[in-house]
């Protein structure tokens, strides 16, 4: 990786009321971990200097929620969106919030929406590499589907350059026919950005300042820009709704799982496993069906869970056993056995060896 200043924009600002809820849309759970969190997740494998999340809808609890769960050593601020007027300003917004006697204007910049929660490391560490080897001035990652409805389209010149990007709701018949689509996520070079952004019109059909229009910018003023075909579209799919989050927690679990078992886990059927991301597991544990584990739970080496087990925020020795049964912020000591059928309250601890029988229930802070 080229050693130009790297920073990142995450856009988190959205309201996303086809969610229906109460709850800011970056912060609605995948696996137990905010979506926003994992997107920012994704940024694991570059050099990023900065990274600053545009907030809006319910910005405290989404800024108090980043603030909580982002590692220690990534430095973060936060802008704030406060009328939402399209990508564009909101990306405008951003720049606002990198400090104006820094360097970095030779650097670049990754831009990626708070919704795109598969997105992989190594998809994004390959956009910034293929950014660089090309010296272009923006690049794209772009996906082929079979169905681009709703997307915004890639639309290249006679010599099979990007040219622009055009949204489903602007496109022409012609253009709806193109299958090359914008996932939204880019990188572009910081010097040519905010120059870019100020061109920027609402003259469209949502009428808001779209940060696609800066694609056609750059083109027009003789700029190089590129695009990356994502090997795997799932990567770049959007949450929108209830159903489209049920779609992406099905993919990160699968995810989650082969990871597990590549590393010395047994699982009798992955399907009807559900390990949340924060969980940590030793070598040779297994999980039997139904098994779900949730928060910051522990398990120790050669411990069997389930089946029909739910365990929230414990630690399990190693060696112990835990039958359906449901254990909440409880400590189970090396070699004992649980259940069936008991319930361990929060606060409780079982000594290493302790054989509860079936039925058992704890009180809160027994010690029992």
């Amino acid at each position: 990786m080229s050693e130009r200043p790297l920073s990142a924009v995450v856009l988190a600002a959205g309201e996303g009321t086809r969610m229906r809820s109460t709850r800011p849309k970056p912060l609605h759970l995948l696996c137990g971990r905010p979506m926003v969190m994992h997107v920012i997740d994704a940024l694991g494998e570059l050099p990023i200097e900065r990274v600053v999340a545009v907030v809006g809808h319910g910005a405290e609890r989404v800024t108090k929620a980043l603030q909580e769960l982002a590692s220690p050593e990534l430095i973060l601020d936060f802008v704030e969106q406060h009328v939402q007027r399209g990508t564009g300003d909101a990306v405008a917004v951003a720049l606002t919030g990198f400090p104006e006697d820094d360097d970095a204007d030779d650097g670049d910049i990754v831009v990626l929406p708070g919704d795109t929660p598969l997105l992989r490391p190594a998809t994004l560490a390959a956009l910034v590499r293929t950014h660089r080897a090309a010296d272009a001035a923006a690049t794209i990652l772009t996906a082929r589907i079979e169905d681009p409805t709703g997307y915004g389209r890639i639309v290249r010149d006679k010599g099979d350059r990007v040219a622009r990007i055009v949204e489903h709701a602007d496109a022409d018949d012609k253009e709806r026919q193109i299958d090359e689509v914008n996932t939204s996520i880019y990188c572009f070079r910081r010097s040519v950005l905010a120059p870019s952004l100020r061109r920027l019109s609402p003259e469209n059909a949502q009428g808001e300042y779209y940060l696609t229009d800066v694609i056609e910018v750059l083109h027009d003023a003789g700029y190089p820009v590129v695009s990356m075909v994502v090997s795997d579209p799932m990567e770049a799919a959007g949450v929108n709704d209830r159903a489209q989050l049920a779609i992406a927690e099905a993919e990160l679990r699968d995810r989650t799982n082969e990871r597990w078992m590549r590393r010395g886990v047994t699982m009798l059927d992955p399907e009807r496993t559900y390990i949340d991301a924060s969980v940590e597991l030793a070598s040779d544990v297994t999980l039997f069906p139904g098994a779900i584990l949730q928060g910051v739970t522990k398990v120790g080496a050669g411990a069997e869970i389930g089946p029909n087990t739910r365990l929230v925020d414990c630690i399990v020795g190693d060696g112990a056993v835990i039958e359906n049964s449901v254990c909440r912020q409880a400590e189970i000591g090396a070699d004992a056995r649980v259940g069936p059928f008991a319930f361990i309250a929060p606060g409780a601890q079982l000594p290493a060896g302790t054989v509860t029988g079936p039925f058992y229930s704890t009180g809160v802070d027994t010690g029992e």
